[in-house]
């Protein structure tokens, strides 16, 4: 009588995140190596003293992700993003140490970087931990990006102009974060100075780039784009970028204009400024005519505030996951039934303008 086979199931060891440290100090470049290595999900391959040599071990190694300083010698990390994601894309995380390095930190955004990091210095050992966490969750999002959609400035399209006449909406709202700085850099220039409605964005970004970042908009954009302080008018034509650090919600004043607020308040959100209290904000002023859009981004911040439009009789459009560099709020939001369409973002200004 023969035994039955021995049956073995077969474990499936999911594949490393294959990561290259790119700093001129050695300091940060232990430190890095180290708090990646504490991870099962992800293997640091090579490190590298400045941007030369990273583009050198990038072209040999391969690597799923790329940490990158900003000030090194030879080729610095502005540089090093260009000419790497000109060679080849890969998600690159900006090692930044202060908001000092912001004007640096928007330009290599702006060359295709995915986001950025806090830099651990030997100043900083009693944040060590925090600076921990938000690397390693930012390194695996990052890893999940798409490369195809890494350079958005490629993307061309011609500038929109916005109808004339009574629309469907009277505010556009606009939730973005992993991806965003470049993914606004493609649409808001296509509007023009005539935009019929205000616009209101949160972009979930450190404190101490924001301000900035409005300026940078700003200079390549007809509307006006300025940082959201207490009191800003909500005008056709006029951005407001919420500031980091704060949330931002819409009220009337006391001659009736909808106007900015900041707050701290919530304080159990997990991102401030929060893109679920915007759109619920909106929604509780301009009810069934908010136009809101949910952009590239990870987790799941705007989808509550999506449902709050929706139950008003608003719209909702979601950046198609084709374009975005991470896929996770317009998930969040299409998954929960709350996206009236999605759509790429070559094709998002049209989509807009058609509700306006």
């Amino acid at each position: 009588m023969s035994e039955a086979p021995l049956l073995i199931q077969e474990i499936k060891v999911p594949q490393r995140i294959r990561v290259l440290v790119v700093d001129d100090s050695a300091f940060v470049r232990k430190l890095v190596r180290e708090m990646l290595g504490r991870s099962p999900l992800i293997e640091v391959v090579g490190v590298a003293r400045d941007g030369l040599e990273a583009l050198q071990m990038a072209a040999d190694l391969k690597p799923d992700v790329i940490t990158c300083d900003l000030a090194m010698p030879q080729l610095d990390g502005v540089a090093f993003v260009r000419r790497q994601m000109a060679r080849q894309p890969i998600p690159i995380l900006i090692l930044t140490a202060s908001p000092s390095d912001a004007d640096q930190v928007l330009e290599a955004l702006g060359a295709g970087a995915v986001d950025l990091v806090r830099k651990p210095t030997a100043l900083a050992t009693d944040d060590l931990l925090s600076i921990h966490q938000e690397l390693l969750d930012k390194v695996k999002s990052a890893a999940r990006s798409s490369r195809a959609n890494l350079m958005v400035e490629s993307l061309t399209a011609p500038p929109m102009l916005a109808r004339s006449g009574a629309g469907k909406a009277d505010v556009l709202v606009i939730g973005v974060s992993t991806g965003g700085p470049q993914a606004l850099r493609h649409l808001l220039p296509l509007f023009p100075a005539s935009f019929p409605v205000p616009i209101a964005i949160v972009l979930h970004m450190p404190v101490g780039y924001t301000a900035l970042f409005a300026a940078k908009l700003d200079e390549i954009c007809a509307l006006e784009v300025i940082e959201a302080k207490d009191n800003d008018v909500m005008l056709p034509g006029r951005v407001l970028l919420a500031a980091a650090g704060k949330h931002l919600l819409l009220r009337h004043d006391t001659s009736n204009q909808v106007v900015a607020q900041t707050s701290l308040q919530p304080m159990d959100k997990l991102h401030r400024p929060s893109v679920d209290v915007l759109f619920q904000s909106a929604a509780g002023i301009y009810r069934g005519r908010t136009l809101a859009l949910v952009m590239t981004g990870m987790g799941d911040d705007g989808r509550n505030g999506a449902a709050w439009i929706k139950a008003q009789g608003g719209t909702v459009l979601t950046e198609a996951e084709e374009s975005c560099v991470i896929y996770g709020m317009p998930r969040a939001v299409a998954e929960a039934g709350l996206s009236d369409a999605a759509v790429p973002l070559p094709r998002l200004a049209e989509a807009i303008v058609k509700h306006l």
